[in-house]
């Protein structure tokens, strides 16, 4: 264990509309530290986002659909006595987010024959209508935890 926890570093909010969650989500986005790349496919894809949802701000639209597909639980793997279980735990909010933004990234991605921008607006619009993939995974991973209930005294 460590003696002291690493300091959480301040984001900056984007240049276009001043968030932290964008500025994450171009982090997510950007591959071989192409950022403006990266910057410009998450712009393109929350303006088809703004089109199709009718809210008034691209960035409560993004709120939404990260917070639709956020997990609130999940399991982690624990060796007790030569067994290794599965125990169920709360996911804290930053975890829960990042990996939100990693799963609609991620089946972005795995779509194929159209520009990412399109993709991810496709992902997002989805994920803010509460379906898709990205949802899937979400209550997969809360199956799984309600599957695995009976190991939760093994939390630590």
């Amino acid at each position: 264990m460590r003696r002291h926890s690493a300091e959480k570093r301040k984001i900056t909010g984007d240049p276009k509309y001043n968030s932290d969650l964008i500025t994450r989500f171009v982090a997510i986005i950007m591959t071989e530290g192409k950022k403006t790349i990266a910057e410009r496919i998450v712009y393109s894809a929350l303006d088809i986002l703004k089109e199709k949802t009718n809210e008034d701000s691209p960035v409560k639209a993004l709120n939404k659909a990260v917070d639709n597909v956020r997990p609130r639980l999940e399991v982690k793997s624990r060796r007790v006595g030569g067994a290794t279980y599965q125990v169920p735990t709360d996911v804290v909010p930053a975890r829960g987010v990042s990996l939100a933004m990693r799963w609609i990234r991620d089946y972005a991605r795995n779509k194929k024959g159209k520009p990412m921008e399109i993709k991810l607006a496709e992902e997002l619009v989805s994920a803010y209508k509460n379906e898709g993939p990205a949802i899937k995974k979400r209550d997969e991973t809360h199956k799984m935890a309600e599957a695995n209930r009976a190991f939760s005294h093994l939390r630590w």
